[in-house]
C-alpha cells in the first residue's frame, strides 16, 4: 500500500498523463499534504529548466528537447499540457518554493537506448523492436523507444483493460467516468483516494502482466527507485512523487540499492542537451512519433479549465465557432443540444455527459445531422489549434535564435494552423520573407511551401503554404550543424550539395534554390558543378529535364536585383544541344517513352521562351528561338516521330503563330487520313488538342479542325474504335464542362455557315439564315437603349422604327427571336 492510503512514506502520486481528472486530483493532494520536495518522472538533465516553467512568458503546451549533441536527429520529446499532472505539480511546486526534480532515466541514456534499438530494426526487422512504447496519453507513456527482451510481446493498455473489466468497451469513456467526471461536481472528501484506488488496480496488473510488454520500464524504475532513496536522506518521507500509475507499484518494491545499480549497469550513453520547445495540441492527438496519442485535448484543456457548467460552456463556444463560419446557430440551439446531451448522458448510464455525448447532440441539433460543420468543431474545438510559448531565456542552438530574431523581425509567428502566405517581391518586407523561406528549405526545414497563388504571369508574386510543427525545432538542431545564422548555414549546405550532386537536374534546381533563397557565396560552386556536369551529361532527357530550372533562374534578376549572368553561357550551351539532340530521341518511343518526352518538350518550349532575350544571338543572326522554331518543324514533320509528339510540335508552332492555320488543318488532315492506324492518329490528337492548354477552346473557335476531327471519329472502323476510345477520353475529359458543353452543340449543330463543308454543300445550320437580317437585328436595339437607360425619347431609332409608335411586347416578342434568325 502506498502513502496515497496511509500516513507514512512517500507520498505516490500515480496518474494518468495528460488527463485533467488527474491534474485536478495531484494540485488537492499536494495542497493537502503540503510536502517538502516534488519528484516528476522526466529526465533529470532537465531540472535546470525547470524554473523557466514559471516564467510569464511561458504558455503551455509546451515539451522538453532532448537531442544528442552529436547527432541532434536523435531526439525525443516530453509533451506537457496546462492539464497535465506533471504540469500541475511543477508549476504549485514552484509557486510554493518546494524544491522539484526529474527522477526517471536520464535522456542521454535513453537516446543511446534508442540509437540501439534501431540499430536492431535495421539488422533483423521490425521484430527486433516489439518493446517499443510512444508517447501517449495512458498512466506510463513517456515517448521514448524501450529496449531489451519482454516475456510479454504485445503492450498492453493498462486502462483498456481495466475498463475492460468493468464492462467498457471505450477505455475513454471509462476513465471519463471514473476519473475526469467524478470531480465536476467537486474535490473528493479524501484527495489521495483516488490514487490509492488507482496504485491497488496498477498493483493487481502487475501481478499479472508484469511489465506489460514494456521491458525498458524495469531499468527505467530502477533509476526512479534510486533517486527517490536520494530524496528520502534528504528530505525525509515528507515528499511528493507524480508518475505514470503504471510505475507506483515497481516504486514501492523493496529491492536492494545494489540490485538497482546492477540493472544500471553497462547502460549505452550519449551527450545530450535539453531545452523548452512550443508544443501543440494537434500534436498532443497523435498517435505516432512524437504525439501524446490523447483523441480531444483541447475537450480536455476545457474540463481542467471550466470550475462549472462544463456541457454548458462547451455547446457556447461550439455556438461561437459555427456562426463565426456564418452557420445560423442561435441560443435555442445551445440549450436544446445541452438538454439532448444530458439525456443521452442519462440514458446511456453516465454520471456526466462526456465528448460522445456532445458530439451526437452538437450533430443533431448545431449541425443537423451533418458531418461536414462536426468536421470543423472537432478540428478547431475538440483538438484545437493551440500552440504553447516559451520565454527567450531558454536555452536554444545558435541557429534557432537567429530563425527566432528572424521571425519576429518579419512578422512571421510561427502557428499550428496551416495559413496561406502571399507575398510581392517588389516590398521589401516580402521579398526577405521569401528569402528566409527559401533557405529554410535548403535547411529541410518544411515550415513553409510554395502554392498556387492568384492567376499571375509575373515573377514578382509567391504564394506560401506555412504550418509549423513542433518537429521542425529538431530540424532546425540538425541544421545548425551546418552554421550559427540561417544565411551561413543554408551557404553550407548549398555548396556540399553541389558537390556532392550526381545528376544534372540536381545541379540545376539547386542553382535555382540558390538565387531563390539569394545565397551569392554559395554560387560560384554551384556554378562550378553545373559545368562540369553539362559537359559530362550527353542524355538529352537529362538535359530537357535540367534546362527549364536553369532559365527560371535567368528570370530572377529582374525582380531580385540577383547578378544571373553567369548562368546564360551555360543555358546556351544546354538549349544548343537540344536542338541538336531532340529530333533523334523522338524517334523508336514507345507509348510511355513518348509522352515522357513529350511532357519534356512542353518544359524545354517555355525554357526557350523565358531564355529569348536573355540569351544573345549568334553570329549568323538565327537567334536560339529560330533554331527551336525548325526543331519543332522537323518532329512535326516526320512519321518516325511519336505521334503525340509531332501533333504537341505542331500545336506549339500554331499558338506562337509560326505555322499557319491552314498547315494546320493539312497536318491534322495527313494525320488522320485512312492510311494512318487509328490509334497513331488518336495520340496525334492528344498532343494537338489533348492537355489543359486551351485544346478545347481551339477546336470550338476553329470548326475546320473540328470538322477535321469530327470525320476521322465518325469513320474510325468499330473494331478498332475500343482501343483508341480510352486515349480519346484522356484527350477530351481534361477540358472544362462548359468547353465540352459547347463542342457537343456544335457537333450536334452540324457545319455552319463559312465552312469548308458547309461552302460546298450550301448547307447552314439549323435557324440560320446565310446572311445577317438587318430589319430583325435592329428592332431589337430600342429594348437594349430601355433597358440600359440610353433612350432619351428623341428621334427615331437607328433602325428607323419610332419605338414610342411601337407595341411594347411586340418590342419583346422581336428582342427574343435570335439575331439573323429567317424564321
Amino acid at each position: 500500500m502506498t502513502r496515497a492510503a496511509r500516513s507514512d512514506g512517500p507520498l505516490l502520486l500515480g496518474v494518468r498523463h495528460h488527463g485533467p481528472g488527474s491534474a485536478r486530483a495531484v494540485r488537492a493532494a499536494l495542497e493537502a499534504a503540503h510536502p517538502r520536495a516534488v519528484l516528476i518522472e522526466g529526465p533529470p538533465e532537465g531540472d535546470a529548466l525547470l524554473p523557466l516553467a514559471a516564467d510569464e512568458q511561458m504558455r503551455p503546451p509546451v515539451a522538453l528537447l532532448a537531442h544528442a549533441v552529436d547527432d541532434p536527429g536523435q531526439a525525443a520529446f516530453w509533451p506537457l499540457a496546462a492539464f497535465s499532472p506533471e504540469w500541475v505539480a511543477i508549476r504549485w511546486a514552484l509557486a510554493h518554493d518546494v524544491p522539484v526534480r526529474f527522477i526517471d532515466l536520464p535522456a542521454a541514456n535513453s537516446l543511446a537506448m534508442a540509437q540501439a534499438a534501431e540499430r536492431e530494426t535495421d539488422r533483423y526487422g521490425d521484430g527486433a523492436r516489439d518493446g517499443e512504447v510512444e508517447g501517449n496519453g495512458g498512466v506510463d507513456g513517456d515517448g521514448e523507444p524501450a529496449a531489451g527482451g519482454s516475456p510479454v510481446h504485445a503492450p498492453i493498455d493498462p486502462i483498456g483493460v481495466l475498463a475492460e473489466a468493468a464492462g467498457y468497451d471505450d477505455p475513454e469513456r471509462w476513465w471519463e467516468d471514473v476519473v475526469e467526471h467524478r470531480t465536476q461536481g467537486g474535490e473528493a472528501v479524501d484527495p489521495r483516494a483516488p490514487f490509492a484506488a488507482l496504485a491497488e488496480a496498477m498493483t493487481a496488473l502487475r501481478e499479472v502482466y508484469g511489465d506489460g510488454g514494456h521491458p525498458r520500464d524495469t531499468v527505467r524504475e530502477a533509476y526512479m527507485r534510486i533517486q527517490l532513496r536520494k530524496t528520502v536522506k534528504e528530505f525525509g518521507d515528507d515528499i511528493a512523487v507524480v508518475c505514470g500509475a503504471w510505475h507506483v507499484p515497481a516504486l514501492v518494491t523493496r529491492t536492494t540499492l545494489a540490485a538497482d545499480r546492477a540493472l544500471l549497469k553497462g547502460l549505452p550513453k550519449v551527450k545530450a542537451e535539453l531545452t523548452w520547445v512550443p508544443w501543440s495540441h494537434r500534436r498532443l492527438a497523435r498517435h505516432s512519433g512524437y504525439g501524446a496519442g490523447i483523441d480531444s485535448p483541447g475537450w480536455y484543456g476545457h474540463l481542467f479549465e471550466t470550475a462549472d457548467r462544463p456541457i454548458e460552456r462547451w455547446m457556447t463556444k461550439v455556438a461561437g465557432l459555427l456562426r463565426d463560419e456564418d452557420r445560423f446557430v442561435s441560443s435555442a440551439h445551445v440549450i436544446e443540444a445541452v438538454r439532448l446531451a444530458e439525456t443521452l448522458a442519462a440514458m446511456r448510464g453516465r454520471p456526466l455527459a462526456g465528448l460522445s455525448e456532445t458530439t451526437d447532440a452538437i450533430r443533431a441539433v448545431m449541425c443537423e445531422g451533418s458531418d461536414v460543420p462536426l468536421a470543423l468543431v472537432q478540428d478547431r474545438l475538440i483538438v484545437g489549434e493551440t500552440l504553447g510559448e516559451v520565454p527567450d531565456t531558454a536555452p536554444a542552438v545558435p541557429l534557432q535564435r537567429d530563425l527566432t530574431r528572424q521571425q519576429r523581425t518579419l512578422r512571421l509567428k510561427p502557428e499550428s494552423l496551416e495559413r496561406e502566405l502571399e507575398l510581392d517581391l517588389r516590398k521589401d518586407t516580402d521579398a526577405a520573407r521569401s528569402r528566409l523561406l527559401h533557405r529554410l528549405r535548403i535547411l529541410d526545414v518544411g515550415w513553409g511551401e510554395p502554392a498556387a497563388g492568384r492567376a499571375s504571369t509575373g515573377t514578382f508574386r509567391e504564394s506560401w503554404r506555412l504550418r509549423w510543427e513542433p518537429e521542425l525545432y529538431v530540424r532546425v538542431a540538425e541544421a545548425g550543424t551546418w552554421g550559427t545564422t540561417v544565411l551561413s548555414a543554408a551557404t553550407a549546405k548549398a555548396e556540399t550539395q553541389a558537390v556532392s550532386a550526381t545528376a544534372l537536374a540536381e545541379v540545376t534546381a539547386l542553382a535555382e534554390h540558390c538565387l531563390l533563397a539569394e545565397l551569392p557565396d554559395a554560387l560560384p560552386a554551384v556554378m562550378r558543378a553545373l559545368a562540369d556536369r553539362a559537359a559530362l551529361d550527353a542524355d538529352v532527357g537529362h538535359l530537357a529535364d535540367a534546362l527549364p530550372a536553369l532559365a527560371r533562374t535567368l528570370r530572377y534578376g529582374d525582380v531580385r536585383s540577383t547578378d544571373t549572368a553567369a548562368l546564360g553561357e551555360v543555358a546556351a550551351g544546354l538549349a544548343e544541344r537540344i536542338c541538336v539532340g531532340l529530333p533523334p530521341a523522338c524517334t523508336g518511343l514507345d507509348a510511355d517513352g513518348a509522352a515522357e518526352l513529350r511532357r519534356r518538350v512542353d518544359g524545354v518550349h517555355t525554357a526557350i521562351g523565358l531564355l529569348t532575350g536573355a540569351v544573345q544571338a549568334d553570329a549568323d543572326g538565327a537567334g536560339l528561338r529560330e533554331r527551336w522554331t525548325g526543331v519543332l518543324h522537323k518532329l512535326a514533320a516526320r512519321d518516325t516521330v511519336a505521334g503525340v509528339i509531332r501533333g504537341r510540335a505542331a500545336r506549339l508552332l500554331l499558338d506562337e503563330g509560326r505555322l499557319a492555320e491552314d498547315d494546320a488543318a493539312r497536318l491534322m488532315g495527313l494525320a488522320l487520313s485512312p492510311g494512318t492506324p487509328p490509334a497513331d492518329a488518336a495520340a496525334w490528337i492528344e498532343g494537338f488538342v489533348g492537355g489543359a492548354a486551351g485544346g478545347g477552346m481551339l477546336l470550338v473557335h476553329d470548326e475546320r479542325l473540328l470538322g477535321l476531327v469530327d470525320a476521322w471519329l465518325t469513320g474510325v472502323p468499330a473494331d478498332t474504335f475500343a482501343d483508341v476510345l480510352p486515349l480519346l477520353r484522356r484527350t477530351f475529359s481534361v477540358y472544362e464542362a462548359g468547353v465540352r458543353r459547347t463542342l457537343g452543340e456544335l457537333v450536334r449543330r452540324g457545319p455552319s455557315a463559312g465552312g469548308p463543308t458547309a461552302t460546298a454543300t450550301g448547307t447552314t445550320a439549323p435557324g440560320f439564315g446565310p446572311g445577317l437580317d438587318g430589319a430583325r437585328a435592329d428592332a431589337v436595339v430600342p429594348v437594349l437603349r430601355l433597358l440600359l437607360g440610353l433612350d432619351t425619347g428623341t428621334g427615331p431609332d437607328p433602325g428607323g422604327a419610332d419605338p414610342d409608335n411601337r407595341d411594347p411586347d411586340e418590342r419583346v416578342e422581336n428582342a427574343e427571336e435570335p439575331l439573323g434568325a429567317t424564321g
